[in-house]
């Protein structure tokens, strides 16, 4: 017997459009944490007893109600254009996504009745369902995008140290599985066999009293760090070097300090000091003037590939370490397909002139024996980036950044909000660097130690605490995201057939 739905179709939809806008509440610049818990209850609820083109509908509106608001900073510059086409192409994943959830609705109640299967069982299939969805949004077309995620909501939240156990898509799975459950609860409506609410209350429980996992301490790295506020965005007006020379003007209170390293954003350096002299001496005497490496950013070219590169720069001996992005941005840093793109709208396309090429070195440097993680801007959102920064011996991570294409909009402050829970999920500190700001330096508890606000130029000199030994986050969580994400299809799927195949079986005419 399929289950009723909660709400008939227009209902569910008006739900649905209302739970895109509870769920970015979540998010900074609010950071309402527990507005996720709402959003995600909002929307099961609109899919509980929904037939597949109805689950469907329900999952359009919620994607398309939750990516218009939540991702609307991509307008500062570019205009319209390309925020309905994120926001479609997202919401098209998110709509035929929520078949698979709708299912597990359907057919889990059909294999068996029992309550337990009810309150344990569903509610994790639903969870895992969920979260499959979010790793394959996050993986394709073109590397994904992977930016709101449910984990991701809880940076600043009670539960973010759960991360440190099974990383964001954990985090992702736990918050769904007790909202799942906690629903399930109520339609039983069983008040006063408090048993049943065990279920569900043990998931909550331990996603707040399960202490964040213990990295060991490994003494501290005074950094110093500077966000030079220069004119770093795409369409800013600017003359030649004019970054360099703001981030040049804002290291001078540097001079004389001591320091282990000087690190500079993304963009930091508007020429290519591997290919060009003039900004290559002017970097060899800055580090001689702070007597330490720097750690710097700019477009790079070698042979016919351009390439989005970190570099660790010694003075008089030049870029010893280079670490190029792994996942440049579609449509941003590189044209993906352009033959097919350009002929749909040639102004638009036409003004992404730059084809970064994706990076295969790894997101680490040896910085005099400390071990420093690495990401450029957009890579921080990538899991892979940053566990195998840690994998290779990262004591402490620094973020490059450049945000100038989206000032005055949230789109900084989500991104730091990444930076802070990966802070927590390796149990690292982490020097979030902007040209532009927000920058701060993070604890590996993700407190907030030290900061530039937005749109000023400034420097930064910090003793950041250093840390050893791996969280399970960063061992285990490839498993963990293909036990949830493909574990949770394949049960599906299983799930399915037993149903299918139990319904013939009913069916058949019995024999004389």
């Amino acid at each position: 017997m399929n289950p009723r739905p909660i709400l008939p179709l227009w209902a569910a939809a008006i739900v649905a459009a209302l739970a895109g806008g509870v769920l970015d509440l979540a998010y900074p610049s609010l950071g309402w944490w527990p507005f996720a818990f709402a959003g995600v209850a909002l929307v099961l609820v609109t899919l509980i007893g929904r037939s597949a083109w109805g689950s469907v509908l329900v999952g359009f509106v919620f994607g398309a109600s939750f990516y218009l608001i939540h991702i609307v900073w991509i307008t500062r510059y570019l205009g319209v254009v390309p925020w309905f086409a994120l926001t479609a192409v997202e919401t098209v994943f998110m709509a035929f996504g929520s078949i698979p959830i709708a299912l597990a609705y359907r057919w889990m109640p059909r294999l068996s009745s029992s309550r337990w299967v009810r309150l344990i069982a569903l509610p994790a299939l639903v969870a895992g369902l969920w979260t499959a969805r979010e790793l394959f949004m996050g993986a394709w077309p073109y590397s994904g995008f992977p930016w709101a995620r449910i984990g991701m909501s809880q940076s600043e939240s009670p539960l973010a140290h759960i991360a440190s156990w099974v990383g964001v898509a954990g985090l992702t799975f736990l918050m769904v599985a007790f909202t799942a459950g906690v629903i399930e609860w109520i339609r039983l409506a069983q008040w006063r066999q408090v048993r049943t609410a065990v279920p569900a209350a043990s998931v909550g429980l331990l996603m707040l009293v399960l202490p964040a996992f213990p990295t060991t301490p490994a003494g501290d790295m005074r950094v110093g760090s500077v966000q030079g506020n220069g004119p770093s965005g795409y369409f800013d007006e600017r003359t030649p070097n004019a970054v360099l020379g703001a981030q040049l003007e804002a290291s001078e209170p540097l001079f004389g300090e001591e320091m282990d390293v000087l690190l500079w954003p993304e963009g930091g350096i508007d020429s290519d000091p591997l290919t060009n002299s003039t900004t290559a001496f002017t970097l060899d005497a800055l580090a001689r003037r702070v007597d330490a490496p720097l750690l710097v950013n700019a477009a790079t070219t070698r042979g016919d590939d351009t390439f989005n590169t970190s570099m660790l720069w010694v003075g008089g001996e030049g870029a010893v370490q280079l670490h190029d992005k792994a996942n440049p941005v579609p449509m941003g840093e590189y044209v993906p397909d352009r033959w097919f793109f350009e002929p749909l709208a040639p102004d638009l396309v036409g003004l992404i002139q730059r084809e970064y090429t994706p990076g295969t070195n790894p997101p680490f440097f040896d910085v005099n024996g400390i071990g420093v993680g690495l990401a450029i801007c957009f890579d921080v959102i990538y899991d892979r980036v940053i566990w195998d920064g840690a994998r290779d011996g990262a004591q402490i991570y620094m973020f490059q950044t450049n945000n100038a294409d989206f000032r005055d909009t949230d789109e900084n402050l989500q991104q730091l909000a990444f930076a802070r829970m990966r802070a927590i999920e390796t149990g690292r500190s982490v020097v979030n660097l902007s040209t532009v700001g927000t920058s701060q330096v993070i604890a590996p508890d993700g407190s907030t130690i030290d900061g530039i606000a937005a749109d000023v130029a400034g420097h930064m000199l910090t003793e950041v605490p250093l840390r050893t030994g791996l969280t399970p986050a960063v061992v285990i969580g490839p498993a963990v995201q293909l036990v949830l994400g493909f574990g949770s299809v394949l049960v599906l799927v299983l799930i399915g057939v037993r149903v299918k195949t139990a319904a013939r079986g009913r069916t058949k005419t019995p024999t004389l």
